[in-house]
């Protein structure tokens, strides 16, 4: 039996199907891509709705000393703390990053009324404490409607009118009272890299009880970074305030910008929710 030779496709009608197939899959991307914007926008526009009803400012600065600071101002009422384990600016809540952390652990006290705020961890780890040292404690009590800064270890040391109505969020001690001092009660609460070039965060407040949220764009040292908050904010006014954990953890989200510092994520941050 003679057997016949396979019919071969033309290389024209190759051609027109690898065409075709291209084509199909140019089609798909481009769906693909399309519905990735829409979702962006549809997020970046559920962001902006939701901060319609937000409580707060959004200012950006040079200072003096040539220290580009954003700025979330607003008042310690409309803020909270909330364990994130995200960058701040992949979550779509206003604020920035809060306290230091080593993976999924909380080192910096974070509490709001009386609860840790990365209680699920377990034991270690949850906010309840400041790890190894006493630092500086940035520290609204509801009560009174009153900011302070206070060194402590544990958040059951923390002085308050009402454990039931605060927070407390753990840094380092900015002590914008005490120029002469400052840098040894930093360096007593084991400030990390303080004379180095790295992104800055910090939280302070004013006279008026106004908070100020407050990162970085330029890398500065510990110090420059203190005074161009100084210089900047305030009117002169200013009372006090706490380092924030920085450098690639300096993170600000609102509707005006986003500052991810080196795109890592974080445990915690301040989160203005009023």
């Amino acid at each position: 039996m003679e057997m016949k030779e396979p019919v071969r496709m033309s290389r024209k009608k190759r051609l027109t199907i690898a065409g075709i197939m291209i084509g199909i899959v140019l089609v798909l991307v481009l769906m693909l891509y399309l519905m990735i914007i829409a979702l962006g926008n549809r997020n970046e526009a559920n962001l902006l709705k939701s901060e319609q009803a937000l409580h707060y400012t959004y200012m950006t600065e040079t200072s003096k000393n040539g220290i580009k600071l954003h700025v979330l101002q607003t008042r310690p009422a409309y803020v909270t703390l909330e364990t994130i384990n995200n960058n701040v600016t992949l979550t779509g809540k206003v604020g920035i990053n809060g306290g230091f952390f080593y993976g999924n652990q909380l080192l910096s006290i974070g509490v709001v009324n009386s609860i840790p705020v990365n209680k699920e961890i377990g034991n270690f780890g949850t906010g309840s404490e400041n790890v190894k040292y006493a630092r500086g404690t940035l520290v609204w009590d509801g009560a009174s409607d009153q900011l302070s800064v206070q060194v402590a270890s544990k958040a059951s040391e923390l002085k308050l009118k009402d454990h039931t109505r605060f927070w407390a969020q753990g840094g380092i001690s900015m002590s914008l009272g005490d120029d002469a001092n400052w840098m040894q009660q930093a360096a007593k609460e084991n400030a990390p890299f303080p004379e180095d070039d790295r992104l800055r965060s910090a939280a302070v407040y004013d006279a008026n009880g106004t908070l100020y949220l407050i990162v970085s764009e330029t890398k500065s040292s510990l110090s420059v970074f203190r005074e161009a908050i100084v210089q900047t904010f305030g009117g002169g006014k200013l009372v006090d305030g706490i380092f924030l954990d920085g450098d690639g953890s300096s993170q600000l989200l609102s509707s005006e910008t986003a500052l991810p510092g080196d795109n890592r994520p974080v445990v915690q941050m301040l989160r203005i929710v009023k």
